[in-house]
């Protein structure tokens, strides 16, 4: 069977303690799951902690590699995970994560995100937020895990149900198809999600025995329907929903409510901006969900980057 999308060359940016990098665990799934190049990076500022050396950093990156195909599920037939360490001197990561990004025409960055709380305010790490702004190509961000993240992934790291985001744009079509890709490689459970935000309905969800069939709901859920491809079905368990509300409060809150692993989520454009960066459905998502969130954006051709 044809993958829809897949996965060449993935690209992990890491801190210096990559031990606790829950990215670096997603990107070692995903890149043995696809049989794709994963280029490992971690910036520094010309020197490294200690008495620790790149080969040092080498060898530990390696050991966390190497104990992924005991600890992950399907390592007895892994593929030999295909990997390289590149360390840069750079006081701007986001800039060097772009453009290792671009050199090395990666197709997704996987990073993870140490996320805070503020008053009234979730913030995402400034790194991973400059990079899902500005990157070239889609970007998946992890956080630090939770104590029942940690009991979850501990020697069993699955995405057993992937959510998509849907507000039938161009940008939504391409999460889909992320969405799908993925589903079909993990054999997941796939929820296509969309929110009415215009509608003055009293209805939580669609009212299948409304006599209005040409109303907002069924309008959207028919579109729903409509954009899955029959054969999907074959692998994948799908469910379709329709909200009413704040497009980023439905999406985080179905995702706790389905226990979601993962939210695939369009940019809207080519890169937030810093005047709107505030007030985007993403940017809320990512910043609220309880899950990993995939922001999906077409990979910039040469003559863009």
């Amino acid at each position: 069977m044809n993958k829809i999308l897949n996965f060449e060359r993935i690209l992990c940016p890491v801190a210096q303690a990559h031990e606790s990098d829950e990215g670096l665990r997603y990107a070692i799934l995903i890149a043995r799951s696809y049989g794709a190049r994963l280029v490992v990076l971690t910036c520094n500022d010309g020197s490294l902690p200690g008495d620790e050396t790149v080969e040092t950093m080498r060898t530990g990156i390696k050991r966390a590699i190497e104990h992924s195909f005991v600890s992950f599920p399907g390592s007895a037939d892994a593929v030999r995970l295909d990997w390289d360490l590149t360390v840069i001197s750079n006081n701007r990561p986001e800039e060097a994560i772009n453009r290792e990004a671009t050199s090395q025409n990666v197709d997704l960055i996987i990073m993870g995100s140490r996320r805070r709380s503020a008053p009234s305010v979730v913030v995402l790490g400034s790194t991973a937020e400059a990079v899902c702004r500005t990157a070239p190509c889609s970007v998946l961000v992890t956080r630090l895990a939770t104590r029942r993240d940690a009991a979850r992934t501990n020697g069993n790291l699955e995405l057993k149900k992937l959510l998509v985001a849907t507000d039938f744009s161009s940008h939504a079509e391409l999460a889909l198809q992320y969405g799908l890709s993925l589903a079909q490689e993990y054999q997941s459970e796939l929820h296509l999600v969309h929110v009415i935000t215009g509608a003055r309905s009293t209805e939580a969800e669609i009212s299948w025995t409304s006599q209005d069939t040409d109303g907002p709901y069924h309008v959207a859920a028919r579109r729903l329907h409509e954009s899955v491809p029959g054969e999907v079905h074959l692998w994948s368990d799908v469910t379709h929903a329709v909200r009413e509300g704040k497009a980023y409060r439905e999406i985080v809150s179905y995702a706790v409510e389905q226990d979601i692993d993962l939210i695939c989520i369009g940019a809207h454009g080519q890169g937030f901006t810093l005047g709107t960066l505030f007030g985007t459905n993403t940017d809320r998502v990512l910043r609220q969900a309880p899950c990993p969130v995939l922001v999906t954006r077409p990979v910039q051709s040469e003559a863009e980057k």
